[in-house]
């Protein structure tokens, strides 16, 4: 059996979740990484999309709008822009996340970052099925 690594999400509303992984699937800005025991030190920025954890409970998702992972050894801390578990999600909230980051976007001045978070979110709405 693969070894864990603590993990713990937060955003600035609540902790969403604090338990030992054995993986964790990052929607990293640069592209998507798998951390897992052993990995070594990084620091990434997320992009829109959905973040998956193996634990001893099974797997969660969770879909998260930006934000930053600090990756370790030995843990794995999340600290997202906006974050909702995955199956507590609904049309109206996805809508709600997909509005506040576009809004974000436009205020930015690097057209090509807006444009990439757009394509991001589009992606996102498709793979929750929205």
């Amino acid at each position: 059996m693969a070894g864990s690594v603590q993990f713990d999400l937060v955003s600035p509303e609540r902790r969403l979740a604090s338990f030992p992984a054995t993986e964790v699937q990052i929607p990293g800005a640069m592209g998507d990484m798998t951390a897992m025991e052993g990995h070594a030190p990084t620091i990434t920025t997320l992009r829109p999309g959905i973040l998956r954890v193996v634990g001893t409970d099974g797997a969660k998702a969770y879909v998260v709008t930006g934000g930053f992972a600090e990756i370790s050894a030995s843990g794995v801390s999340v600290l997202a822009e906006q974050a909702v578990p995955l199956d507590e999600l609904t049309p109206a909230a996805l809508e709600a996340l997909v509005a506040d980051a576009t809004a974000a976007a436009a205020l930015t001045s690097d057209k090509d970052t807006a444009d990439k978070t757009a394509a991001d979110l589009a992606a996102l709405r498709g793979a929750v099925g929205s």
